[in-house]
Order: structure tokens, then C-alpha cells, then sequence
């Protein structure tokens, strides 16, 4: 049935929505379901403040708090920061989440996501925050010897004095420091 010659755009609208010929049908469909999830997109995008506001794991490097192919939900910095943050970056590190009791994903920290470094083309990497350094500053003696390899000072240890300041970041199921 075609829709109505004489049809004002009321009826035309109706015609459009209740017909059962098919190709009206599936251009229906298609529009309702990218319509659908557009309105997800910016519902997720409204609560999360960032998009994409997904992302995937990629490796087993946070097992097992996260595994290959899980979806992660990213939250923009401080929208539930803890109140443990260091300094005005919104991010609680490992040492003063312990202190305070604050966790996520089941251990003391925040997890957060970055570009290594700062490249957008790399594959984004999701760490839990260590703790932070200043530019220039021998950090050999705040680690913790397990996660150091068999670096015996700064010397030997990657970025170490460290080239910027920013956060030491380790993944809980690599044997090091990122």
C-alpha cells in the first residue's frame, strides 16, 4: 500500500510508522536502531564527561581486576575523585589510597588511561597510578624493590631521573613499573 496522494503531514507521519511494506520497513529499522544508539552514545557521554566513554582491555596486564575483551566504563578525571588525590590531578596513587582506604578495581589507587608517552596514535594503556615524581627526580628510592627488576639505582632503572613530572603507573599483573 503506498501512502495517501491527499495525506497531510500528520497522516503521512502515521503511514510512515505503521506501514508494512518493506522497504519503508527496513529504512524504519535502520533509523530507529542508529537512533537508539546515538541516544546511548550521548547518555553514556553525559554521565561519563568523555568519549569515547568505553574502552576495551586489550592485554592481561591488570588481571585480575580486568580481562582481555572486558568493556571498561572511563569516567573524566575527578568526577568521583577520591579525597586522597594528589595535588590538583584528581588521582589517588597506590601509597595514599592504601593510607585512606580508598579503592578501585579491588586494590588501593586509582586505574586510569593513558597515551604512552602522550602519543594519540599509540594504543591507550590502563594502569593503576604508583605514585607521582617530579621532573629531574631520582625515584629509585620510593620504589618498592619488587617491581624494579634488577635495578640496583637510578642509574639502571628506565626514566630514572625522571624526564617530567607525572605518575609511575604499573599494570597489577606486570612484574615492573611501566
Amino acid at each position: 500500500m503506498s501512502p495517501p496522494t491527499d495525506a497531510n503531514p500528520t497522516e503521512l507521519l502515521h503511514w510512515l510508522r505503521t506501514t508494512d511494506e518493506e522497504p519503508v520497513a527496513f529504512v524504519r529499522d535502520v533509523l530507529s536502531t542508529v537512533l537508539w544508539a546515538v541516544g546511548v552514545g550521548l547518555l553514556l557521554f553525559a554521565v561519563s564527561g568523555v568519549w569515547p566513554p568505553m574502552v576495551a582491555v586489550e592485554s592481561g596486564s591488570m588481571e585480575p581486576q580486568m580481562y582481555r575483551g572486558d568493556l571498561i566504563f572511563v569516567m573524566e578525571e575527578g568526577r568521583l575523585a577520591g579525597g586522597a588525590a594528589h595535588a590538583d590531578t584528581d588521582v589517588v596513587t597506590y601509597p595514599a589510597g592504601k593510607q585512606s582506604g580508598y579503592e578501585e578495581f579491588n586494590d588501593h589507587g586509582d586505574v586510569i588511561i593513558f597515551e604512552p608517552d602522550g602519543n594519540g596514535r599509540e594504543t591507550p594503556i590502563i594502569h593503576r597510578a604508583m605514585f607521582w615524581v617530579e621532573a629531574g627526580e631520582n625515584w629509585y628510592n620510593r620504589t618498592d624493590s619488587d617491581y624494579v627488576g634488577v635495578s640496583n639505582n637510578c642509574r639502571e632503572l628506565a626514566n630514572c631521573p625522571a624526564p617530567h613530572a607525572g605518575f609511575i603507573m604499573k599494570g597489577d599483573n606486570n612484574a615492573g613499573y611501566d
